[in-house]
């Protein structure tokens, strides 16, 4: 399943790739479908990452994510699959995506997963307490 849609995720070159820093993307309207019921299930996705040499082109991010409009995926499995979407696009120094997803049958669910290069040490606590407190405002 992985990897079929990310053909058309694009980068550009990082900027700045001597230093540590984070980038954070909001993403409130992912829309996925439901694998048993084919009910649409509705998400915030926050993604932060420290990028190595690579950055996300943010146009391509928004096709990536439209992508799964139409396709049935638990939770857990969206979630991880547009993580390692990204993983293996960007090869980046650290990456962690969130996916609150919206209450349906008096259920919500968040997922998270991440990433951290082999031998990368650096912090991004600043930016995970920004992103937490930013969550807990919707």
């Amino acid at each position: 399943m992985a990897g079929h849609i990310s053909k058309n995720l694009e980068t550009f070159g990082n900027p700045q790739p001597g230093r540590d820093y984070t980038i954070q993307i909001e993403i409130p309207e992912f829309t996925c479908l439901c694998p048993l019921t084919g009910q649409p299930d509705f998400a915030h996705l926050s993604l932060i990452y420290v990028p190595d040499r690579l950055c996300v082109e943010l146009k391509s991010l928004r096709n990536h994510i439209w992508g799964f409009r139409d396709r049935g995926a638990f939770h857990e499995a969206v979630t991880n699959e547009i993580l390692d979407d990204l993983c293996a696009l960007l090869k980046p120094r650290f990456i962690r995506l969130t996916a609150q997803f919206r209450m349906r049958g008096g259920i919500s669910t968040r997922v998270a997963a991440e990433h951290r290069m082999d031998g990368w040490n650096g912090s991004v606590a600043a930016a995970a307490a920004d992103r937490s407190a930013r969550a807990e405002q919707l």
